[in-house]
């Protein structure tokens, strides 16, 4: 059994430019606003303009030991906030070069929805590709950065997961997900190893003592 640790600190960074739209994110946003330790932030609300607060956001990431971007996979890549906060934050001789050593040790994931259904992300399915392959820009940006890529927390099938009646059970484990991350007692070595890490949740996570 794992010991209780200190609780880390979460960043939430979501992207959703159509959330009049969204059946799935703004719900899994709005349950983690209830989170204890999870700081929640809504980019295209805080930078309608897309003019970004590099020091803010950098110190944001400064204070906090797990970071998640948030969002509807958009075209196989995440909404053009989230590469415009990439491009903008993650300086060098901060993130990564030189010095750059601000983010090393922390823990990076996707926290993502996709309208197909899983079958269509593998070799030989409509999208060619596996999802966590789809992800391979991001996680070796964290690499880059130093930091902890662990797999995605993905829903599959996001256009019919109320019809389906898949979201209740879905905002469930993403709440068990954010507290087994603050609390540290999530598997981290197997998490790295897995497509989603939603697949497997209850396995991966440790139990306190």
């Amino acid at each position: 059994m794992a010991a209780m640790l200190k609780k880390q600190k979460i960043l939430l960074l979501f992207a959703h430019p159509a959330q009049e739209r969204s059946e799935v994110n703004i719900h899994l946003y709005n349950a983690a606003k209830k989170v204890e330790h999870v700081t929640t932030v809504d980019l295209y609300h805080e930078y309608p303009a897309h003019h970004i607060d590099v020091d803010k956001e950098q110190q944001r990431l400064r204070e906090h030991d797990v970071i998640i971007f948030q969002f509807p996979l958009y075209w196989y890549s995440t909404p053009a906030i989230l590469k415009d906060w990439q491009d903008l934050v993650l300086e060098y001789q901060f993130a990564y070069g030189k010095g750059g050593t601000a983010l090393k040790g922390k823990i990076f994931l996707c926290a993502l929805t996709a309208g197909g259904s899983e079958s269509a992300y593998c070799s030989g399915g409509y999208n060619h590709y596996t999802l966590r392959e789809l992800l391979r820009p991001l996680e070796q940006t964290a690499n880059f950065c130093h930091m902890r890529f662990i797999a995605p927390f993905a829903l599959f099938g996001a256009r019919t997961a109320v019809e389906e009646d898949l979201l209740t059970q879905h905002i469930e484990d993403w709440k068990k997900l954010l507290n087994a991350l603050s609390e540290q007692r999530l598997d981290l070595e197997q998490a790295a190893q897995l497509t989603r890490v939603n697949e497997n949740l209850d396995a991966l996570i440790q139990e306190t003592v």
